[in-house]
């Protein structure tokens, strides 16, 4: 995260209306700050994203290539992350000063995607021990304003909605090799399945109590964070990875009501973005321009 440098009275400001639960900006210890998305931003990838959510703005772009599957798991696609923390988000970040928040949000999303169960790789095999979509989402960092994992992974599943892979043909050849041919037509393309897809819930604990979405300044105040990854299976949320964050320690019943609290507000956040996407969808327009003459 961004150092932000606070006093200690504006330390005890920020503690005392966590307490209160009236935070800095008139939230409560349950809410999220003002969040903008915008899909298919990037036109020379296969899909994209843009969230900002208050001072954190994430660009998220997505590209495909065919690889060979993994010998291990024959009928499993790949998946790979990689981000960069823009110089220009914090000067922190100058050099190699972001390549261990880097680092750590790659871990958190790798984690999060890891279970079968989060995201189902069979979708992106083509021939089963042969050849397999391998899909590079690329994560850019533009502003850091807090909250940093939940804006990834909100960023990451709408450019993941937003990806179109095209539709590929299996042709047998002699001595039993296999071609494959790639539709070239733009809306001859299939979509990837978002719905267990995984979203990151940063619980942070401030005093006594625990927070959703901390601010930047909220993170200085704070010695541990819960990072909780909520996956939707048949309409409720389950739990697919945690980890803590911060030099702090945390006993195991606020352990405990931090995960209940990042559950309920994983699965809330899924809603409200599957409605964001599905606006965001009839907005842009998916569907085949209309040809007319010989250019049916």
């Amino acid at each position: 995260m961004a150092y932000v440098a606070l006093s200690e009275a504006e330390k005890t400001y920020i503690l005392h209306g966590v307490e209160d639960d009236f935070r800095c900006d008139g939230r409560s210890r349950r809410d999220y700050r003002p969040m903008d998305l915008e899909t298919g931003l990037v036109s020379n990838a296969s899909g994209s994203a843009r969230l900002r959510l208050a001072n954190t703005d994430i660009l998220v772009g997505v590209k495909t290539e065919i690889d060979v599957p993994n010998p291990l798991t024959p009928d499993f696609g790949k998946l790979e992350f990689f981000v960069d923390c823009s110089a220009n988000a914090t000067p922190e970040f100058e050099g190699r000063g972001g390549s261990d928040l880097a680092q750590e949000l790659i871990l958190s999303l790798q984690n999060a995607y890891e279970s079968p169960l989060a995201f189902d790789y069979r979708t992106l095999c083509l021939i089963p021990g042969q050849q397999c979509w391998k899909l590079y989402i690329d994560i850019l960092i533009l502003e850091c304003g807090g909250n940093l994992h939940d804006a990834v992974s909100l960023a990451a599943k709408a450019a993941l909605f937003n990806t179109k892979l095209p539709r590929v043909t299996a042709t047998l050849l002699d001595a039993g090799i296999t071609d494959l041919i790639i539709s070239d037509n733009p809306y001859d393309c299939t979509r990837i399945g978002i719905e267990t897809v995984p979203l990151l819930v940063t619980v942070c604990k401030i005093g006594d109590y625990c927070l959703v979405d901390p601010s930047a300044e909220e993170e200085v105040c704070s010695t541990v964070s819960v990072v909780v990854s909520v996956s939707m299976r048949n309409g409720k949320a389950f739990l697919s990875g945690t980890h803590l964050t911060g030099g702090g320690a945390m006993h195991r019943d606020t352990m405990r009501n931090c995960l209940d609290l990042g559950l309920a507000i994983g699965e809330h956040l899924d809603r409200l973005l599957t409605k964001m996407l599905n606006l965001e969808q009839e907005r842009v327009g998916p569907k085949r321009p209309q040809t007319i003459g010989f250019l049916k």
